[in-house]
């Protein structure tokens, strides 16, 4: 029986209109300690975002989020926060925000594939059903 690991994750979302508390996702970010595994992957379905918040300058939004990849991935250009352990970091990156780009509340489950998990989270909670 393989074995199951216990493993966080949260959705990152983009909010245009903070005080609307509305939000379109558009990423991940699991944590799975016991497998050392710590990702973040970020899918923005262009056109969606164009039409939920026409105002949005969205190659301003680019960097913070590939900051919450780079923060993930432990690369030196992403600062002291992306030195940190991993466990530190995704805590970093769910701490609440008011800001356009939040995380969900964090969400808890066990697997036996922690490097599967950023990919099937995408298709069940970011991309558009088909």
């Amino acid at each position: 029986m393989p074995t199951l690991h216990t493993y966080d994750y949260a959705i990152i979302r983009v909010v245009p209109r903070v005080e609307r508390e509305e939000f379109i996702n558009v990423g991940v970010i699991v944590s799975c300690p016991a497998a050392g595994h710590l990702q973040a992957a970020i899918e923005i379905d262009v056109e969606r975002l164009r039409a939920f918040a026409p105002q949005l300058d969205q190659e301003e939004l680019l960097p913070w989020l590939d900051a919450i990849v780079a923060i993930c991935e432990g690369r030196a250009d992403a600062g002291p926060i992306a030195r940190l352990p991993a466990r530190a970091r995704f805590h970093f990156l769910t701490a609440k925000r008011s800001s356009v780009v939040q995380t969900s509340v964090t969400h808890v489950g066990r697997t036996s594939d922690p490097q599967g998990l950023v990919e099937r989270l995408l298709e069940r909670m970011v991309r558009t059903p088909r």
